[in-house]
């Protein structure tokens, strides 16, 4: 992954459909994890106002600036919120497979959640099953 911007949300669920494709595991269960401790895998709408919204209401919840306002800036970094970003919006999403198709809600979506973009990053996907 790489997202230009420092915050960003981005559909992963065409690419985590076709990996399961690819496995040829009909029945089992798919684990997508971003492997980077200011980044989020979750599963919702892909809508543009809820992303918006989410975008408003981290930024309100854990603010960037001033970065002074966090001890773990102290040693330099600038991404504090992002770590708490990251918490809020959880870790990962492990998804049933069913018939080799993602077994979904209606209008649920994989997305993978960046709080300190502009460099790359990686998403882990792991396929178990049958």
């Amino acid at each position: 992954m790489n997202v230009p911007g420092r915050r960003g949300f981005v559909n992963i669920t065409r690419e985590v459909q076709q990996a399961v494709t690819e496995s040829g595991v009909r029945e089992g269960l798919v684990l997508v994890n971003p492997m980077h401790i200011t980044a989020s895998v979750f599963i919702n709408d892909d809508e543009s106002g809820l992303h918006g919204d989410y975008d408003r209401w981290l930024e309100k919840l854990a603010p960037h600036a001033p970065v002074s306002q966090y001890r773990h800036n102290d040693t330099g970094e600038d991404n504090a919120d992002a770590h708490m970003k990251r918490q809020v919006m959880g870790r990962e999403a492990v998804v049933a497979i069913t018939n080799g198709r993602l077994d979904f809600g209606t209008w649920e979506q994989i997305f993978y959640g960046e709080f300190d973009g502009g460099r790359h990053k990686r998403v882990l996907v792991k396929i178990i099953g049958e």
